[in-house]
């Protein structure tokens, strides 16, 4: 059938059958604000800055990007200067290196929290970016709780003394 009907026989009835012409198209699609690639990179970046600590893979950075796997790979790369894996192990070992510096969790538990699995490669990539063990890192660094910042109503209240110094702790045991 297809052969009967000359080529513009079949689009005028494509036209008619989708109700709009080929011009028509044209024009909606130049009106259409056209989104760079950069954005939606920079998409996969936010999530991947937001939620670190979840187990995300170089798979759901490029599904947030809205690009397969290897482009997204490709692109990112090019764009920010790293690949994508790298850049999330350096946003979590920034965190870690945080969270030791700040609190007195152990290393493992902090391992764990940044989203990694596996101390042994915590440790070895910790060191790698950092040049000292998390151990070390922590070393270097006041205590946390020297850090803490109390309120001063709580200062106040554990700082007054126990016993009072005006016989009022006699006259109570006397009666």
């Amino acid at each position: 059938m297809a052969a009967a009907i000359g080529p513009g026989k079949v689009g005028r009835a494509m036209n008619s059958a989708v109700g709009y012409r080929l011009s028509d198209v044209t024009a909606t699609t130049a009106s259409i604000t056209f989104v760079p690639p950069a954005r939606h990179l920079l998409r996969a970046k936010d999530l991947a800055d937001a939620r670190y600590a979840e187990p995300l893979r170089v798979e759901d950075l490029a599904c947030a990007a809205r690009l397969s796997r290897a482009h997204f790979s490709a692109e990112f790369r090019r764009a920010f200067g790293v690949s994508p894996h790298a850049y999330l192990l350096t946003r979590r070992l920034e965190r870690a290196a945080a969270l030791l510096r700040t609190t007195d969790r152990s290393v493992a538990e902090i391992c764990f929290d940044v989203g990694l699995r596996s101390l042994g490669s915590f440790t070895t990539s910790f060191t790698r970016t950092f040049g000292r063990s998390p151990t070390a890192y922590r070393a270097a660094f006041p205590p946390a709780a020297d850090h803490a910042r109390v309120p001063a109503c709580v200062l106040r209240a554990y700082g007054r003394p126990r016993h009072r110094t005006f016989r009022e702790d006699a006259a109570r045991t006397a009666s």
